[in-house]
């Protein structure tokens, strides 16, 4: 014969019951509290990502015109003279935190900004008309002429600068990681001109 449960027996199942119904509680609170606070990390980390995303696509340097300088004793172009501006609904672009890739059909060299004149590893600025500092492009109206040494980029070469007919592509970064490329073409006819436009 299975004897009846008795009063004492009910109580401590009542007992369990509620310690394993806390314990649930407490498992769900605190894993509740992980998901909120990684929610909050992956929300700030979009945040910055967008913020990045928008600065590399929204600050552009324009280049509004440029200028070659021919070396009349070998008709070479022996620097380039590209007039930049920011471009509108741009961040300030500090020309000072740049970098400039070039690439020709003989020579490959990223420039640093200098605060002297152009070389083979460095390129100059010169402002034209600016708001604030020299090397930042706060406002639509500042322009700065940004000087390329090409005779010196291609003085391991034989054409000592950039020949008539040559091109070079200028991959332009600023410190938002922003890119603007711009070719120069050098024409095929050079003459008796000391400028041309490239």
């Amino acid at each position: 014969m299975i004897p009846l449960p008795t009063d004492d027996d009910r109580g401590q199942v009542g007992i369990g019951t509620l310690i394993i119904f806390i314990a649930l509680v407490l498992v769900a609170a605190v894993a509740a509290g992980v998901l909120v606070q990684t929610s909050g990390l992956l929300q700030a980390q979009a945040e910055s990502t967008g913020e990045d995303a928008q600065s590399e696509v929204g600050n552009q340097i324009s280049v509004v015109s440029a200028t070659g300088s021919v070396d009349t004793s070998n008709d070479n172009v022996e620097q380039v003279d590209l007039v930049v501006k920011k471009s509108a609904g741009s961040d300030p672009i500090d020309l000072s935190q740049a970098t400039i890739e070039y690439t020709s059909g003989s020579a490959s060299q990223t420039l640093t900004h200098a605060t002297g004149d152009a070389d083979a590893t460095h390129f100059g600025t010169n402002p034209i008309s600016i708001s604030g500092d020299n090397d930042v492009m706060s406002n639509n109206g500042d322009r700065v002429t940004v000087t390329i040494d090409t005779e010196g980029i291609e003085g391991d070469t034989a054409s000592d600068g950039l020949a008539a007919g040559e091109e070079a592509t200028l991959r332009i970064v600023d410190q938002s990681g922003a890119t603007t490329i711009y070719g120069v073409n050098v024409p095929d006819s050079l003459g008796d001109r000391e400028y041309v436009t490239v």
